[in-house]
């Protein structure tokens, strides 16, 4: 049987990898950030336990877990848990970045570093982090998170370089819109860090706040679900020879084609222009 950690699995694309997987036959160790979550992922027959990005005690507990279960083995993991901090850069202060990093991109890093070992004593692994349109792309109101997907495109990529030979694989989830909580789960974040009443773009965060905090009634434009990146992390583990980059939704194949052909001003026009 495969083994696979899942990291954000409480809901949305975490939660569904998690259950898609188990059904295929994999071994799944659905990671929560919260007990409460993964008592529940374990009253569905799911093994899970606690694992925080933001905790690195948690990082340690976690590996040393699956460790423990699986006699010292791990087939494949999916770095997948993240979250939001909209805002403009210029309203960004240094706490919201130090904060948004340390899950988004150095808890990525401290866990895969933490089960490479694993992968290298056994001769084979895949490493499958979630990464998302706006690590291809920029889009305004969301620097703090698109900071952390840029940066974790290039230590990806840099890993997948270094890792050939080692029978390690490591691949890319690019995401667009897919039905999630991440926006309600951003309203905490922003309400904590984004002074918007001092703010020079006072006007336009009342626009802004209505997109947060309003009830979503429609799905946005070319959302999909989170079983269509599934059905991508499927193939990138399932795969003999998985590709660097899975792109899930339009929008991150059109963006994915506007970054290469377009000027950069171009570009920045075509996305002002939503």
């Amino acid at each position: 049987m495969r083994s696979i950690l899942i990291t954000g699995s409480s809901s949305g694309i975490g939660l569904d990898a998690a259950r898609a997987l188990h059904v295929r036959g994999w071994r799944v160790f659905a990671t929560c950030r919260q007990e409460a979550d993964c008592a529940r992922l374990r009253a569905e027959g799911l093994e899970s336990f606690r694992l925080d990005y933001a905790d690195e005690a948690s990082i340690a507990e976690a590996v040393a877990e699956v460790e423990a279960r699986t006699g010292g083995t791990l087939d494949a993991l999916y770095n997948n848990g993240a979250f939001a901090c909209p805002g403009a850069v210029e309203d960004l202060p240094r706490g919201a970045l130090r904060e948004i990093f340390e899950t988004n991109l150095f808890g990525y890093h401290d866990l895969t570093r933490r089960v490479i070992p694993l992968m290298r004593a056994q001769g084979h692994g895949r490493i499958v982090n979630c990464s998302s349109v706006l690590g291809l792309v920029a889009l305004t109101w969301r620097g703090a998170y698109v900071a952390t997907k840029f940066a974790m495109e290039g230590l990806t990529d840099v890993l997948r370089i270094e890792m050939r030979g080692t029978g390690i694989d490591i691949v890319l989830i690019e995401p667009g819109p897919i039905a999630t909580k991440i926006r309600e789960n951003a309203i905490p974040h922003f309400e904590q860090w984004i002074d918007w009443e001092n703010s020079a773009r006072r006007e336009e965060y009342v626009r802004l706040r209505g997109r947060l905090y309003d009830r979503k009634v429609k799905k946005d434009r070319f959302e999909l679900p989170p079983s269509a990146v599934t059905q991508s992390l499927i193939r990138a583990l399932e795969a003999k020879r998985p590709k660097a980059r899975y792109y899930v939704t339009t929008p991150t194949h059109l963006m994915g084609l506007a970054r290469r052909v377009l000027p950069t001003r171009a570009l920045d026009w075509l996305i002002a222009k939503g």
